[in-house]
């Protein structure tokens, strides 16, 4: 069986390896166009392409999916199926070119948390399980019949990147199995309206922006956690912090834990200056537990509170 892989971040990686190690033709990987990255502006590759050129395997970055050129090409490949994992949007010519189809592995638990982040969203969410889908690609985004799902909790202090490391090994194993499935021309395919109990509210995954990042400490402190772990390593949750100086810090905060504790008064900056560092919120405290400052690497707080005061003076903003 030919395969082309579609991927592009970390991600992807256990994927297409676990297709390698298995035997698979792979006659391309199509992954993003190189960025520029650094103090240098050098060119940088994307996961996908350092592994498949590390494989040998050809890699083609197409600067549109529509490109004539592109699409000639893969046709040119002959493939027999496309697997797609962590990657852009498709046009219809591309994804309906082999004859078995493309199938996508998505980190979520289809219909749920359809989107760009679900990792982040489920987190942020305060879901306690989450999963990986393998489904066929069709018009609307992560619509499609879904071929295999497979569940995973998700720990109470667990961040997206703990989660996201953890999930992209068990999907490669999903892959995998979705793959060995359609080799024998029988293998399930289910309407996501199955997977949906009466009165379920979806819901959905769209993309991280800044505003998503900002903590409100007016909200409860289990939603600021949440918040907290959901967007750790990256973006990142932040506060503004105002200094004596009338100038703002922008406060990453990285890990965290809480106690809740009944009305309090919200935006308050706790520490004995050595140890801790906790705020107040609308019904307890958000304990700071790594951090990082701009220009700075992550800290623990205790580490942080060694080389940076925290003015009594200052104010969140």
């Amino acid at each position: 069986m030919k395969i082309i892989f579609l991927g592009t971040p970390a991600f992807a990686v256990p994927s297409l390896d676990i297709l390698v190690r298995n035997g698979y033709e792979i006659p391309a990987v199509v992954t993003a166009t190189d960025k520029p990255a650094g103090r240098g502006q050098k060119n940088s590759f994307s996961e996908i392409k350092q592994y498949a050129l590390s494989a040998g395997i050809p890699v083609l970055q197409p600067e549109k999916m529509s490109d004539p050129g592109f699409l000639e090409r893969v046709r040119s490949l002959g493939a027999d199926l496309q697997i797609v994992v962590a990657f852009r949007m498709m046009p219809e010519r591309l994804w309906s070119m082999p004859a078995l189809g493309t199938f996508n592995l998505h980190g979520s638990l289809l219909p749920q948390y359809r989107g760009a982040a679900p990792i982040n969203r489920a987190i942020m969410n305060g879901e306690t399980k989450t999963g990986v889908t393998t489904f066929f690609l069709k018009h609307e985004i992560d619509t499609g019949n879904i071929v295999f799902r497979e569940e995973i909790s998700i720990g109470p202090d667990e961040t997206a990147g703990e989660l996201h490391d953890r999930m992209m090994l068990t999907g490669a194993a999903l892959v995998l199995k979705t793959v060995k499935a359609i080799e024998t021309g029988n293998y399930p395919m289910h309407s996501q309206k199955e997977f949906m109990k009466p009165g379920e509210v979806l819901h959905t995954a769209p993309k991280i922006f800044k505003e998503d990042c900002r903590l409100d400490f007016q909200r409860k402190v289990h939603q600021l956690h949440n918040q907290v772990r959901g967007l750790s390593p990256y973006p990142g949750a932040f506060f503004n912090l105002r200094l004596p100086d009338q100038t703002d810090l922008q406060v990453k905060v990285l890990r965290s834990s809480y106690e809740e504790a009944g009305t309090v008064l919200s935006h308050e900056i706790i520490s004995d200056g050595k140890t801790y560092l906790k705020i107040s919120a609308a019904d307890g405290f958000l304990h700071l537990l790594e951090l990082q400052l701009p220009g700075k690497k992550r800290m623990k707080a205790d580490e942080l509170l060694r080389g940076f005061r925290f003015p009594p003076e200052a104010v969140i903003c």
